[in-house]
């Protein structure tokens, strides 16, 4: 019998209702970089645990994707959460973090009290010169951030922040540290969450503040840039870098006062986080398509054997449909619509099936998954981390029932 003509696997194409000619050329352009670009860098660093160079943000940069969703006035490309997140797939695809890394630009950490620097950081921002790290858990305080501890007392024209802040990324590198602090215990019959204020620590990067001293923590994956324990001990940050808007509990009533805003972020941080698992997923889908012919056993590739093309077929089943998902929600909150239980559902299935999805690309490849000389050991450990970060499933779990169902 003559040997199958071996196919390369066929990313998949933007589909109607969703495609415009816009965003097609967008998507190739970003397949093409993750390609042909970060695909070599994150083979090569990815086994050392190695970092971004800054190379390749300056690149990322130059492509204009750090402003993506900023508007065009300050420099951004005025597009909506849909291209953030079809962008942010393709660079995941590669490597995890370089899909991670955009959301530090889009105009974080310039929602300050004056309005000109507020105009002059979302120029910065869309240029990819504001890139930023964001610290908000605390060893005792993950999901539940009402439980942030670290304090800012006022002194004069200052801020003092002193405590210890857990999972900031990218904070050595970056040009600002976002840091959530208590200002004051709430009062009888407030929310936990009264009280807390967001401040910005402007530093230069590859440095830390006077002040604050950074512990790198060891990941098992999701490399390309440092995850810190940061200890604050008398910060000071100026009265003017104090940011706007207010961090609630996860339950609070997305309607009520500035938590609407920051409840959009949120719902924007899990539908890009969906966009990133599929991103990963795809890659395990696309490995294994290519490994099923070239892997030999028996005489013959191993993709002709039914058990194997079956799970395939069900692994590429499964991220169509969450991309499709990812998708509908996106053009949602294009849309102006709250969408809170969606982004909770589609974070929820799309992490969860990165996971699943990786994992049997795993067993697919018998032992040869199980060594570092192929990228699915990759795919298994950076897809595992989305079910955790930008919220655990088990807090999607509780945002989708207590929309369903009343609390006694």
């Amino acid at each position: 019998m003559a040997k199958p003509e071996f196919k390369a696997p066929r990313p998949p194409e933007l589909l109607s209702p969703w495609r415009t000619d816009r965003r097609a050329a967008l998507q190739e352009e970003a397949r093409a970089f993750a390609r042909d670009v970060i695909l070599p860098l994150a083979d090569e660093l990815d086994p050392q645990k190695g970092e971004m160079p800054r190379s390749l943000i300056d690149a990322m940069a130059q492509k204009g994707w750090f402003g993506i969703t900023i508007p065009a006035e300050y420099g951004g490309m005025g597009l909506g959460v849909f291209e953030y997140c079809l962008i942010s797939e393709e660079l995941a695809r590669a490597w995890l973090s370089t899909g991670s890394i955009l959301a530090r630009g889009q105009g974080l950490g310039t929602q300050t009290l004056d309005d000109e620097s507020r105009r002059a950081l979302l120029a910065k921002s869309a240029k990819g010169q504001w890139i930023g790290s964001i610290a908000l858990s605390e060893p005792t305080a993950g999901s539940d951030l009402a439980g942030v501890q670290t304090r800012a007392v006022r002194e004069g024209d200052e801020w003092v922040l002193t405590g210890t802040k857990r999972w900031a990324g990218f904070a050595q590198g970056a040009d600002f540290i976002e840091v959530l602090a208590r200002v004051r215990d709430p009062e009888p019959g407030e929310p936990r969450s009264a009280g807390l204020e967001p401040f910005l620590v402007v530093k230069e990067p590859g440095t830390f503040p006077k002040g604050m001293t950074g512990t790198v923590i060891d990941k098992i994956g999701y490399h390309g840039f440092l995850t810190f324990e940061l200890k604050l001990d008398g910060v000071r940050v100026p009265e003017r870098d104090r940011l706007t808007g207010l961090y609630g509990d996860e339950g609070a009533d997305a309607d009520s006062g500035g938590f609407a805003s920051v409840q959009r972020g949120l719902n924007i941080a899990r539908v890009h986080t969906a966009a990133r698992a599929v991103g990963v997923a795809r890659a395990a889908v696309e490995d294994c398509t290519a490994y099923l012919q070239e892997r030999e056993q028996f005489g013959q590739p191993i993709g002709q054997f039914q058990a194997l093309r079956f799970a395939l077929a069900d692994m590429a089943a499964e991220v169509a449909q969450a991309r499709a998902y990812w998708q509908q929600v996106a053009h949602l909150l294009d849309e102006g619509l709250p969408a809170e239980s969606e982004s909770a559902q589609v974070k929820l299935l799309a992490t969860e099936m990165a996971v699943r999805v990786t994992n049997q690309a795993m067993q697919l490849h018998g032992g040869n998954g199980y060594t570092t000389e192929r990228r699915v050991e990759r795919y298994w450990r950076d897809a595992r981390l989305t079910t955790i970060f930008e919220g655990t499933s088990e807090i999607q779990r509780r945002i989708i029932s207590d929309r369903m169902l009343p609390r006694g």
